[in-house]
């Protein structure tokens, strides 16, 4: 199959490993899914510390298992793009523990204070929904496959996110000003999530062509804007004056796009942030402190004593 067969062909779910693709398209999946992979690592990590630093046993059990959730979906999205023939999972973990792999730009950001929780657990989660939803009629039906489950979860986890914010919005005077300043930091980041606009963006045009996305970057990113800005409102939070948000008087909005900084964004999407270089660090640093595990799991599989386990991360 040449790659102009690809595209007439492409349709939701439509490719799997027994098609023989051609090898522009594997490369471009296998892009996809390790930036995806490697998000929902990088996610988890960023949140980790939750589990102990979280004000209650019911929230650190909720860190707790949406940190597995995020681990499990990685080790899913990295089994996907194995299936495409062209980096093992091996190779993308290595890869994102030295530095080479990429990962959204929201968790290339500290994360120090609870009040900044809801910002990733109930914007950005419900920004990665946006996008997952329309994944789940990706070409390559391993992914779409494996969005079945991640989104169903992240359902679960964009509810617990909402669930803080509004205990944190219904509480004292000063834990509302925390949380509208976590606000105001993390707003622009949020809306940078789905990407640089479509004029910038250099894999679209050929991602949609091939059936591996569906909707381009601005359309996802107003989308979300439709839906969160009245929710963020609602729990009384406001809405900084920059980035301007344009309000078509219709429901609908657009964040006037020259507001962001784009600079800093693929300074950020090139790892060269210094706050990316501390989380790659971190991600490597407990890469490294688990090798033992990794070494002893091989030695017992050359040994031929038993099934062989998975390798542990």
């Amino acid at each position: 199959m040449d790659i102009e067969e690809v595209k007439e062909q492409a349709a939701p779910r439509a490719f799997s490993p027994r098609d023989d693709l051609p090898r522009e398209y594997r490369e471009a999946a296998t892009r996809m899914l390790e930036f995806h992979a490697n998000s929902e690592i990088m996610g988890a990590y960023l949140e980790r510390p939750f589990i102990r630093k979280a004000p209650s046993l019911e929230r650190k059990m909720a860190f707790s298992a949406k940190t597995q959730d995020e681990i499990g979906h990685g080790q899913m999205l990295y089994r996907a793009a194995e299936s495409l023939g062209i980096k093992t999972r091996d190779e993308m973990l290595e890869d994102l523990a030295n530095g080479d792999g990429k990962f959204l730009n929201c968790f290339h950001y500290p994360m120090e204070e609870y009040v900044e929780t809801p910002m990733i657990a109930f914007f950005v989660d419900g920004a990665a929904m946006r996008r997952q939803a329309t994944l789940k009629s990706s070409s390559w039906e391993p992914y779409a496959h494996a969005m079945d489950k991640i989104c169903f979860e992240e359902g679960m986890h964009v509810k617990h996110g909402e669930s803080i914010l509004r205990e944190l919005m219904s509480g004292s005077k000063r834990e509302q000003e925390m949380t509208q300043e976590a606000f105001e930091e993390w707003w622009p980041r949020i809306l940078q999530f789905f990407g640089p606009t479509d004029d910038q963006s250099t894999h679209h045009d050929f991602a949609e062509q091939v059936g591996l996305k569906t909707k381009s970057n601005d359309e996802l990113r107003n989308a979300f804007l439709n839906t969160y800005m009245p929710k963020a409102e609602n729990y009384g939070l406001e809405i900084p004056d920059e980035p301007r948000i344009r309000d078509n008087g219709d429901g609908t909005y657009e964040v006037v796009e020259d507001d962001l900084d784009w600079e800093e964004f693929f300074t950020v999407s090139k790892n060269e942030y210094e706050g990316s270089i501390e989380q790659i660090d971190g991600r490597a640093r407990a890469q490294e402190a688990v090798q033992w595990v990794r070494d002893m799991l091989d030695g017992q599989s050359t040994t031929g004593s038993g099934p062989t386990p998975q390798a542990a991360d």
